[in-house]
């Protein structure tokens, strides 16, 4: 008999895409670990209890290179070039550590003024009174802006760009998604080979002229960071308002307190969390799992979203507050794939916060937040549009 989905799990009348939460909280009644099947994907164990996440996160026993799957016969899926993500030490930290310098917090602070910059330019093209799409109109635009920038993404380049990055991230279909890959893998080849000949002085053409990367690695490696680097800060900067907006005692303390920005961010993080799984991993030999046999060859994820709200680690995990100091949630992940772009999302984030309310602080729903959809994929989780009323 095969495994469940998390729609076969979800209590009648629920919808795991609208609210996945009640689902992981039954599973995390019952254990840490589940057999689920992942439609497209078959049947794959979920890690739900934030210690067993937290240690499954870390264990080396626990393969991201999709060769040590039972079920492997290609790359599996539209794969772009070879990347952080597909792959484990040594090969994982090799190409890691030629990017993380560009990542610290002293980087970012420095990347301060220019994310400020293009806040304040998508914010005075937004209405003072009337309404608009947060998500499409400031909540996207910021961090694909940044992250172009960084890697040196012509600006009439960067609506398609991004077009080319949700097929593949969110598909609506195999083909879109084959589509997309190969519009986005000729688009980025072609990039790399302009870099290679002008020398330009960003993070692409630094690693097109300095690092030794192959030519799958320096693709994988473009593809990760343009993507990455903007999918999931959308949908925290988008969250994150919407957590605001459904709890209006809160918006009123961080308009009286903005230096509880940082704070909105980090519990924001664990109530909506724009990652909301890992990648699959793969078992590379027999181990447990809090008292869960894993096969050799086993796939696993390990859900981020619900080891966050793990009742266990985090008293009264649904509630929203900003008083409160949210310590070793998931959201970006632990152990060596811990997300390399944390400080730059956290970033972008606490600076659209502060500027929003700053600039449109009459804010309000523009509909019923109940009806609001979300984008949801075996990855991420995201608002696909967040109208909102100012003035």
């Amino acid at each position: 008999m095969p495994a469940p989905t998390l729609q076969d799990l979800a209590p009648d009348g629920l919808d795991t895409v609208t609210d996945p939460y009640p689902v992981y909280a039954a599973l995390r009644a019952e254990g840490a670990v589940h057999r689920v099947l992942v439609p497209g994907s078959g049947e794959s164990w979920l890690v739900v209890g934030h210690d067993a996440a937290r240690a499954a996160l870390a264990d080396p026993r626990l393969r991201n290179d999709i060769r040590h799957s039972s079920s492997w016969r290609s790359d599996g899926g539209h794969a772009i070039g070879r990347n952080m993500l597909q792959t484990d030490p040594p090969q994982h930290t090799r190409l890691r550590r030629l990017v993380a310098s560009h990542f610290t917090a002293g980087r970012v602070a420095a990347l301060r003024p220019r994310i400020e910059a293009v806040a304040l330019d998508l914010l005075a093209a937004l209405p003072e009174r009337g309404t608009a799409d947060l998500v499409a109109r400031y909540a996207l635009p910021l961090p694909v802006t940044v992250i172009c920038d960084q890697l040196g993404v012509p600006s009439a380049d960067r609506t398609v760009f991004h077009a080319w990055s949700h097929q593949l991230v969110m598909p609506a279909s195999e083909q879109a998604a084959a589509t997309a890959a190969g519009s986005l893998t000729e688009y980025l080849s072609d990039l790399i080979d302009r870099k290679r000949d002008r020398r330009d002085a960003d993070l692409l053409g630094d690693l097109v002229t300095t690092a030794d990367l192959t030519a799958d690695e320096l693709l994988g490696m473009a593809f990760l960071i343009l993507v990455a680097g903007h999918e999931t800060t959308v949908n925290l900067i988008s969250g994150t308002v919407y957590a605001l907006l459904a709890h209006p005692d809160h918006l009123a303390l961080l308009r009286a307190a903005p230096d509880l920005v940082d704070a909105a961010v980090e519990e924001s993080l664990p109530l909506n969390s724009p990652v909301h799984a890992t990648a699959f991993r793969f078992a590379a030999e027999p181990l447990d799992i809090a008292g869960t046999r894993i096969e050799a060859a086993d796939s696993v994820q390990i859900s981020l979203a619900a080891a966050s709200r793990d009742p266990l680690r985090f008293p009264d995990p649904d509630r929203f507050d900003l008083r409160r100091r949210t310590r070793g949630h998931l959201g970006f992940g632990h152990g060596p794939h811990h997300c390399l772009g944390a400080p730059l999302a956290r970033a972008e984030t606490a600076v659209a916060l502060r500027l929003l309310l700053r600039h449109r602080p009459a804010l309000a729903f523009a509909t019923d937040p109940d009806t609001l959809t979300w984008r949801s994929s075996t990855l991420l989780r995201g608002l696909t549009e967040l109208p909102v009323r100012f003035g």
